[in-house]
């Protein structure tokens, strides 16, 4: 009774402030942009409205980006795309709080909205809070906190919302989107670029660039409100709420792009050491094909057996196929089967297949595995031509 007590006392402010701006008039609409943090989690920024009561003084948030950790296999239904995100509430001092805490630049654009049009975008929010309403199955690109904004205002609005578009637009795909946030954090853009596929690499429309925070933010202040009297513009005024200086961020040496090439180059130095001694070293490339076939399953349960669109056409397969490890598994015998060459060579097709996807653009791949593919092709070089000529390594 106590836990249901304290419950309700916590969410009391919010469902007051709620049901009393039903009777409210006199609403300051914003839209509320929040900077990028240090996390990947936080990597893209932040969206939510501001709904300022001033007649009332109840000045509340509503935020499209929240989720329940204790969702039953959160873990689990996060990677399979169907874990559902939910419109949450709380008040403009408490929503500031993470971004002060966290040192992240918060700005807030005034939208010049009629009463009614208000009014009717409130009533909208209450409608969407209630718990019937209030989840969402969350989709990175086409559905999360900005592009659920985004939809809000035009439901509201219609017609009259022009988002003056610039008739010449920067073309950007959305692997390029993703790039501009995700370079200072090497090793998620390393993860990212494995795991996304080629559907990524087509141009996104200038209403599409409005997933992330930042180009929703410009989007508005382009906005124009359109028959409904003289046309203004959608935003009023700006306001800065947070700001701190500017962080710089510097690229850790322990990266993928150089340590990827030290391994490269440690496997050159290997091989030629392997080539004079008259030896294999084997045991690497059982090490190492198992690691690729492991990285192939990912891509393969990632592209088959989600719901993220994203991750479907991903020719990383290419290099990181599921089958080396059959091949890893092979290396283990003394006696090399027939098939195992052939395989060999078709695993050196594939990685230069996949040289040749990027090259002509089927797929942008990560710069910094070109010394993975170039490990690749030297090992099952190697092995090809030298199995039968070199004693393998005898078991330990």
């Amino acid at each position: 009774m106590r836990s249901l007590l304290k419950k309700f006392i916590l969410t009391y402010p919010f469902i007051y402030s709620i049901i009393f701006m039903a009777n409210a008039q006199d609403y300051q609409i914003s839209l509320l942009t929040c900077d990028p943090g240090d996390q990947l989690y936080s990597a893209f920024g932040h969206s939510a409205i501001r709904v300022l009561d001033k007649e009332n003084n109840q000045d509340i948030v509503f935020n499209y980006g929240t989720f329940d950790f204790n969702t039953p296999f959160f873990y689990v239904k996060f990677t399979q795309r169907t874990l559902d995100y939910m419109l949450s509430v709380s008040t403009y001092e408490r929503f500031l709080y993470e971004y002060n805490y966290f040192n992240r630049n918060v700005r807030e654009q005034v939208l010049d909205l009629n009463p009614e049009q208000a009014r009717q975008l409130v009533q909208f929010l209450q409608v969407n809070y209630l718990p019937e309403n209030r989840f969402y199955r969350y989709d990175f690109f086409y559905d999360n906190c900005a592009t659920r904004i985004r939809d809000v205002f035009e439901t509201i609005l219609g017609k009259n919302l022009d988002w003056n578009e610039e008739p010449s637009p920067e073309q950007k795909t959305f692997r390029n989107l993703i790039d501009e946030y995700v370079y200072p954090l090497p090793w998620a853009d390393f993860g990212i670029d494995l795991a996304l596929g080629a559907v990524i690499d087509v141009d996104a429309k200038e209403r599409e660039k409005q997933f992330l925070p930042d180009y929703m933010e410009a989007a508005f202040a382009r906005a124009q409100i359109v028959g409904d009297g003289p046309t203004r513009p959608l935003v009023k005024s700006n306001h800065v709420v947070l700001e701190f200086p500017e962080r710089t961020s510097q690229m850790d040496f322990f990266n993928p792009y150089v340590m990827w090439w030290l391994f490269a180059i440690g496997t050159i130095i290997l091989t030629f050491f392997g080539f004079k001694k008259k030896r294999l070293f084997k045991g690497f490339d059982i090490a190492f094909f198992t690691v690729l076939g492991l990285l192939g399953l990912l891509i393969v349960l990632l592209w088959f057996f989600t719901f993220h669109s994203q991750t479907k056409s991903n020719w990383n397969i290419l290099w990181a196929f599921p089958g080396h490890l059959v091949l890893a598994f092979a290396l283990i015998r003394e006696s090399i089967k027939p098939w195992v060459k052939k395989y060999l060579l078709f695993a050196l097709v594939l990685a230069n297949v996949a040289l040749v996807f990027w090259i002509f653009g089927v797929q942008s791949l990560h710069p910094s595995i070109i010394p993975l593919i170039l490990v690749i092709l030297l090992r099952t070089n190697f092995l090809y031509y030298n199995w039968e000529r070199f004693k393998p390594l005898p078991k330990a």
